[in-house]
C-alpha cells in the first residue's frame, strides 16, 4: 500500500525522494528490517500470550534428550509470528498487482492454514498425530496446481531466455530475446544450462510436446512443493534448526531472484531474464528478516516452537519462489539438508519394515530424522526396544543440539554458495 501512495506522490507532486521505493534494493532492505522488527516485537507479545493461556506442545518428552534438556511447557504455533512478519512488510511495500507477489502470499496463507490446523489438533484436541496426512497432501497438491496453472495461463508470466548487453556511443544497450512462455529451467554445471521440459517429449511432435511439457511442469511443481515443505517439516526438530537453514536458503534464492529480475545482470551471468521477479526478491527479504527475528526466541533454549504452522509454510515458500524463477532443479543442492533428512526417514522405515518381516528389529541409524541420530545414545535405543540392532552407531560421544544445529547451518551455507556458483561453473 505504501508503494502505491509514494508512487502517487512522486508522479502527482514530484515530491523529492518519493520515487525511492521504485528501487528493488531499497524495498528489499526495508522489508528485511521491518519484518525483523515485527518478528521480535510481535514474537514477545505472542509468547507471553501463549504462556498466560498455558498453550504448549504437550508431546515433548525430555527423556529423549541425553542432556536432560526440558522442553515441556514451551509454547508452539510460533509459525504465526513468521507469517505475520512476512505478510505485513509485503502488503506495505510490495507491488500487490504483481502475479509473483500474489502467488507468494497465496502460498503463505494456504500452507500456513494447513500447518495451523495441524497444530491446533495436536495442542487443543490432544491428538498426537495431528491433521490427517492425506489432508496435508491434498493441500500441497492443491497449492502446486494453483502455482503451476497460474504460471502457465497468467499473461504476466513471461521470460527471456537470452539477454545481451553492449556499449554503443557510451550507452549501454540491452538486447533481449522475445518475451515467451516457456517450460525451460536452469540446470547446473552444463554449458547449455537451460533444460526445456517440452524437449523431453519431442517424440510426440508439434504441438503435443508443448502441452506435454506444461503438464510435466505442473506435475513437477506439485512434487517440488510437497517435497520441500515436508523436508522443512522434518528438519524442524531442534532449536533454531529449521529457521536458520531456511533463512540461509531464502537468502540464496533471493539473490537469484534479484539477478533474474535485472536484465543486465542476467545477461552477464547468462541466465533467464524474468520480468517482475524482483517482487520475489522483496518477498524473500521479508522472509529472511522474519526468520532471523524468530531466531531471537527460537534459538537454544527455545522460548517457542514454530510448529507445523511455520515449518510447512517456510518449505512451501522456498519451493514456490524457486519454481517462479525457474531454478527448481537447484533445490536438491540448496536444500541438501532437507533432502538428507527426508531420505533418512524413508530409508529407516523401509529397512525396519524389511527386517520386521524376518522377525528382526533392525535400524540404519539410532533415530531419524538424521539430526536426532547424533544426540541419541544406544542406551536410549535399547531401553525402548532391547532387541534393536543399529547398522551405523556413529560417534561414541553424543553432540549437544546446539553443535548439531550450527554444523547443519554451516553445511547449508556451503550448499547454497555452491548452488549459486554453479551459474558460472559450466
Amino acid at each position: 500500500m505504501l508503494y502505491y501512495i509514494w508512487k502517487y506522490l512522486s508522479v502527482r507532486f514530484s515530491l523529492p525522494g518519493a520515487g525511492v521505493l521504485e528501487y528493488v534494493s531499497v524495498r528489499a532492505i526495508i522489508a528485511i528490517i521491518v519484518s525483523l522488527v515485527i518478528s521480535v516485537w510481535f514474537g514477545n507479545f505472542f509468547i507471553n500470550m501463549m504462556k498466560r493461556r498455558k498453550i504448549s506442545e504437550t508431546q515433548r518428552d525430555a527423556k529423549t534428550d541425553p542432556f536432560n534438556v526440558n522442553k515441556k511447557g514451551v509454547p508452539t504455533m510460533g509459525g504465526i509470528i513468521i507469517i505475520v512478519s512476512i505478510l505485513v512488510p509485503c502488503l506495505l511495500i510490495g507491488k500487490l498487482h504483481n502475479i509473483y507477489m500474489i502467488l507468494m502470499i497465496v502460498t503463505t496463507l494456504i500452507l500456513g492454514g494447513i500447518g495451523l490446523a495441524d497444530d491446533y489438533i495436536k495442542t487443543f484436541k490432544k491428538r498426537k498425530d495431528g491433521l490427517n496426512g492425506w489432508y496435508k497432501i491434498f493441500g500441497q497438491v492443491l497449492l502446486g496446481l494453483i502455482v503451476g496453472l497460474t504460471l502457465r495461463f497468467s499473461p504476466q508470466v513471461v521470460m527471456n531466455e537470452t539477454v545481451e548487453t553492449r556499449i554503443e556511443d557510451n550507452k549501454e544497450i540491452v538486447i533481449k530475446s522475445p518475451d515467451v512462455k516457456s517450460t525451460r529451467t536452469t540446470i547446473p554445471f552444463f554449458k547449455n544450462h537451460n533444460l526445456n521440459y517440452a524437449d523431453i517429449f519431442s517424440f510426440m511432435g508439434e504441438p503435443y510436446k508443448y502441452w506435454a511439457g506444461w503438464i510435466f511442469f505442473v506435475i513437477m511443481t506439485v512434487i517440488v512443493v510437497a517435497a520441500v515443505s515436508n523436508g522443512s517439516n522434518l528438519n524442524d526438530g531442534m532449536d533454531g534448526m529449521a529457521a536458520g537453514n531456511s533463512a540461509i536458503i531464502g537468502l540464496g534464492i533471493g539473490v537469484l531472484a534479484y539477478l533474474s529480475s535485472n536484465a543486465v545482470l542476467s545477461g552477464y551471468l547468462d541466465i533467464m531474464y524474468i520480468p517482475g521477479s524482483e517482487e520475489v526478491a522483496v518477498f524473500l527479504a521479508s522472509f529472511v528478516g522474519a526468520l532471523i527475528g524468530f531466531l531471537w526466541f527460537n534459538s537454544f533454549p527455545a522460548q517457542i516452537f514454530m510448529g507445523d504452522t511455520g515449518s510447512l509454510t517456510i518449505g512451501g515458500i522456498i519451493a514456490v519462489s524457486a519454481i517462479i524463477i525457474h531454478k527448481e532443479l537447484l533445490l536438491p543442492i540448496m536444500c541438501g539438508i532437507f533432502l538428507v533428512e527426508s531420505c533418512s526417514v524413508i530409508i529407516q522405515k523401509a529397512y525396519y519394515k524389511a527386517g520386521k518381516k524376518k522377525g528382526l528389529h533392525q535400524r540404519v541409524w539410532k533415530r531419524t530424522p538424521i539430526h536426532d541420530h547424533f544426540r541419541t545414545s544406544m542406551e536410549q535405543v535399547l531401553a525402548a526396544d532391547p532387541s534393536s540392532t543399529v547398522m551405523y552407531k556413529g560417534p561414541k560421544n553424543l553432540y549437544h543440539e546446539v553443535k548439531i544445529t550450527l554444523r547443519f547451518w554451516i553445511v547449508t551455507i556451503l550448499l547454497v554458495t555452491f548452488a549459486i556458483l554453479t551459474l558460472k561453473i559450466r
